[in-house]
C-alpha cells in the first residue's frame, strides 16, 4: 500500500538509460524563465515596496531610483551571463568562488547560498501570503502562518515528483502575473501621460526643496539607504546560473536567453511599479502592501454596468503576485539541493546529499530545504521585512564573492584573453554595487535581523569545515590501511584458477578500489581459511548529481566501475584465488545491489555475501549521517530472502594501524 501511495504521489521511476529521459526533464528557455526567472521577477512584489518606504516623504527620488533599478538589473544580469559562459555546468556562486578564489571562499559562498535558498522559499511564501491576506478580513491573519506551512508542504511534494512537472503546473500562474502587471504598469503610466509636465515640475520643485533641506550629501545618503533597502529587488538573478544543469542543450545559449528574459522582465516590472507609486501618490497603509495600495488607486473604482470589475482586477492581480511568489519559491527547491549536491561531492556536506531518487530529484536536499524554510517562517512569524533583510545579506555576500572572483580572473588573464577590457569593468562595477548594498544593509539592519543571518551562515560554514575535516581524516586512514595491506599482496600466478559455480563462493560488495575493499578480501580469508573456492566482486555504479548529465555520463560511470572491479579481480588472482566480478549501474544503490545479489545467488547456489562497514573507536550519533548504512540494510534484505550475509567491520583510524605492516590486519568482530 505504501509503495502504491508513493507511486501515486511521486510518479513512476525514470529510466536513466533512455536518452529521452534527459530531454524530458530538461527545460527550454521559456520554462526555465518560469522555474528560475520567477525568483527574480517576483522580487518586484517586495523590493520596490521596501525602497519606496525607505524614501519617506522624498518620493520624488523615485524617478532616478527607477533608472538605478534598471541599470543595476542589467549590470548584474550581464555579469552572470559571462559566468554562464565560463562555468557551463552550473553551480553559480559556489563554483565560481571555489575555482577562482579557493575552497575556503567557496564554502563561504556555498553556505551563504544555502541560507539564501532557504530564505528564497520563506520570503516568497511569506510575501505571497501577505498579498493574499491584504484583501481578506483582518481576523483572517491568524491563519496566515498555517497557510504558508501548507503551501511549503505542497511545494515539497511537487519537487519530489520532478523539476519539469512542478514548473509545468506553475506556468499558468506565471502567465497571469505577466498579463495583469502589464495592464497595471502600461495602463498606469499611459493614464498619466497628459500629466507628465505637471509631474515633472513637481519632481523638480521637490528635488530643489530636498537639496536645500538635506544638502547634496544628505540626499545621496538617503538615496543609497533606499537603494540598499530595496536590494531585495535584485535577489534571484543568480538562480539561472546556479540551475544551468536542468536546462535544454545547448545549455549555455539556453541559460543566456533565460537570463535576458529575466533581466528585461524584472527591469520593466520593478521600475514600472516604482514609477507608478509616484504617479498615483501611493503611500503606506496599515495591513497592506504598497502594491495593494497602488492597485486600489489604479483600478479600485472601475465598474462596468454597475459591476465592480475594478475590485475583481485588484484581487486577481494580487492573487497573481501571490502565485508568482509561490512559483519563485521553486528556485529555492531547484537550486538549493543542487548547491548542496555540489558541496557534498566536495565533502563539505554529507555525501548522501549528492544522491538522487528514482525520480532523478535530490530528495534529501528538497526535504531539508523545505524543513529549514518552514522553521524560518515559524521563527520570524512570517514577517516579510525581517525575512527580506536576512535574505538580502546572503544574496549580496554571494554576489560580492562571485564578482570578486570574476574580477580576479580577468585581471590575471588580461595578457591572454583580449576581451578582458570589455568584461572586467562590468564585474568591477558589479562588485562595487553588491558590496555597497551588503555593507549598508548590515549596518542599517544589524539589530533588526541581520545578526541572525550572519550567525547562522557562520555556524554553517563552521559545520562544513568540520564535516570536511572528518572525511579527510577517514580518507587518510583508508590510505594508510591500503598502504599497510599492500605489503601482503602476492605476485600473480602463472596459471589462473577457474571458477566452479557449484563450489562455496564469497561475494564481496565493494565501492571503489581502496583499502576498505582489500581489507574485506583478506578478512574473509582469515575468517574462513580455505573454505571459499570462488571470489566474486560486486559493485554498483551510483548515478549521483555529478553524473546526471546524460546517457554518455552514465556510460562513464559504467566504465569507471568496470575498471575498479577489474583491479579487484587482478588482486584476487594475484593471491591465487578464482576471481570474477559482476556489476550494475543505478540510482537506488540498495535496490540495485539486492537485485544483483539475488541473481548471483541463482548463479552460485553456495554463495555467501559480504559487505564492508567502517567502525569508529567512539560511536557518535552523527556518524550515521556522514556514512551510509547500506551494508546493514542490504544484510537485512538478503537474510530475509533466505541468503547468508555478513557485514565486515573495519577500524580505519590511526590507532588501529599500529600492527605490523607485514601482516594483514585482523578483523574487528
Amino acid at each position: 500500500m505504501l509503495t502504491r501511495l508513493k507511486r501515486l504521489l511521486l510518479g513512476a521511476p525514470r529510466n536513466i538509460f533512455d536518452p529521452r529521459t534527459y530531454h524530458n526533464i530538461s527545460l527550454v528557455a521559456l520554462l526555465a524563465w518560469v522555474g528560475l526567472g520567477a525568483d527574480g521577477l517576483s522580487s518586484s512584489a517586495y523590493g520596490p515596496d521596501e525602497a519606496f518606504r525607505a524614501l519617506g516623504e522624498h518620493t520624488y527620488l523615485a524617478v532616478p531610483f527607477t533608472l538605478a533599478i534598471a541599470l543595476t538589473v542589467f549590470i548584474i544580469s550581464f555579469a552572470y551571463s559571462r559566468i554562464i559562459e565560463h562555468f557551463p555546468y552550473g553551480g553559480g556562486g559556489y563554483i565560481v568562488a571555489s575555482r577562482l578564489l579557493g575552497p575556503k571562499f567557496g564554502v563561504v559562498s556555498g553556505a551563504a547560498l544555502l541560507v539564501d535558498y532557504v530564505l528564497t522559499i520563506s520570503v516568497s511564501i511569506a510575501g505571497g501570503a501577505d498579498q493574499v491576506f491584504s484583501v481578506l478580513p483582518p481576523e483572517a491573519a491568524r491563519y496566515k502562518l498555517l497557510a504558508e506551512a501548507v503551501v511549503i508542504g505542497l511545494m515539497v511534494l511537487l519537487n519530489l515528483r520532478g523539476v519539469r512537472e512542478s514548473v509545468a503546473v506553475l506556468t499558468p500562474i506565471f502567465a497571469l502575473f505577466i498579463v495583469t502587471h502589464a495592464v497595471l504598469i502600461f495602463g498606469g503610466i499611459g493614464s498619466h501621460l497628459g500629466a507628465v509636465p505637471q509631474v515633472a515640475m513637481e519632481v523638480r520643485q521637490n528635488f530643489h526643496a530636498g537639496l536645500a533641506t538635506l544638502g547634496l550629501g544628505g540626499m545621496l545618503a538617503l538615496f543609497m539607504r533606499a537603494y540598499a533597502m530595496g536590494g531585495g529587488t535584485y535577489t534571484g538573478i543568480e538562480a539561472v546560473s546556479n540551475g544551468l544543469q536542468i536546462m535544454r542543450e545547448p545549455k549555455v545559449e539556453t541559460g543566456k536567453r533565460t537570463m535576458l528574459y529575466m533581466a528585461i522582465s524584472l527591469a520593466l516590472t520593478a521600475g514600472g511599479i516604482m514609477l507608478c507609486y509616484l504617479l498615483f501618490h501611493a503611500s503606506p497603509e496599515p495591513g497592506k502592501t504598497m502594491n495593494a495600495v497602488l492597485l486600489q488607486r489604479f483600478a479600485g473604482e472601475w465598474s462596468v454596468w454597475g459591476l465592480p470589475v475594478g475590485h475583481a482586477f485588484v484581487v486577481l492581480t494580487l492573487a497573481a503576485e501571490a502565485g508568482l511568489l509561490f512559483v519563485a519559491a521553486q528556485a529555492g527547491f531547484i537550486d538549493g539541493p543542487r548547491v548542496m549536491s555540489n558541496m557534498a561531492l566536495d565533502s563539505w556536506l554529507p555525501h548522501r546529499f549528492a544522491q538522487l531518487s528514482n525520480r532523478l530529484t535530490s530528495q534529501n536536499g528538497v526535504l531539508l530545504i523545505g524543513s529549514a524554510a518552514l522553521a524560518t517562517l515559524w521563527y520570524t512569524r512570517g514577517n516579510i521585512t525581517a525575512l527580506v533583510t536576512m535574505y538580502s545579506i546572503n544574496v549580496f555576500l554571494t554576489f560580492s564573492l562571485t564578482e570578486l572572483g570574476m574580477s580576479r580572473f580577468w585581471i590575471r588573464k588580461r595578457k591572454k584573453l583580449p576581451e578582458w577590457k570589455r568584461s572586467l569593468p562590468i564585474h568591477l562595477i558589479g562588485l562595487g554595487l553588491c558590496s555597497t548594498i551588503l555593507t549598508v544593509v548590515v549596518i542599517e539592519k544589524f539589530r533588526e535581523g541581520a545578526w541572525v543571518t550572519l550567525i547562522i551562515t557562520s555556524l554553517l560554514v563552521g559545520l562544513c569545515f568540520w564535516i570536511r575535516g572528518h572525511y579527510e581524516r577517514v580518507k587518510d586512514s583508508l590510505k594508510q590501511l591500503e598502504e599497510t595491506i599492500h605489503g601482503a599482496v602476492m605476485p600473480a600466478p602463472d596459471k589462473l584458477v577457474p571458477i566452479r559455480r557449484a563450489m562455496p563462493t564469497a561475494v564481496l560488495l565493494v565501492n571503489r578500489y581502496d583499502g576498505l575493499g582489500i581489507h574485506g578480501l583478506l578478512t574473509i580469508q582469515q575468517l574462513f581459511p580455505g573454505h571459499f573456492k570462488n571470489f566474486i566482486f560486486v559493485s554498483i555504479g551510483a548515478i549521483d548529481a555529478a553524473a546526471m548529465k546524460g546517457v554518455e555520463e552514465v556510460d562513464h560511470v559504467r566504465e569507471r566501475t568496470d575498471r575498479e572491479l577489474q583491479r579487484y579481480v587482478t588482486l584476487g588472482r594475484g593471491l591465487g584465488l578464482a576471481a570474477d566480478y559482476r556489476m550494475s549501474v543505478g540510482i537506488e544503490v540498495l535496490d540495485e545491489a539486492e537485485t544483483l545479489c539475488l541473481a548471483i545467488s541463482r548463479e552460485f547456489p553456495k554463495a555467501m555475501f559480504f559487505a564492508n562497514k567502517l567502525i569508529f573507536q567512539q560511536e557518535r550519533w552523527y556518524q550515521s549521517l556522514l556514512h551510509n548504512e547500506t551494508a546493514y540494510q542490504l544484510q537485512h534484505r538478503l537474510q530475509f530472502a533466505g541468503l547468508h550475509s555478513m557485514v565486515l567491520s573495519s577500524r580505519v583510524f590511526a590507532e588501529s594501524l599500529s600492527r605490523s605492516a607485514s601482516a594483514a590486519p585482523a578483523p574487528a568482530h
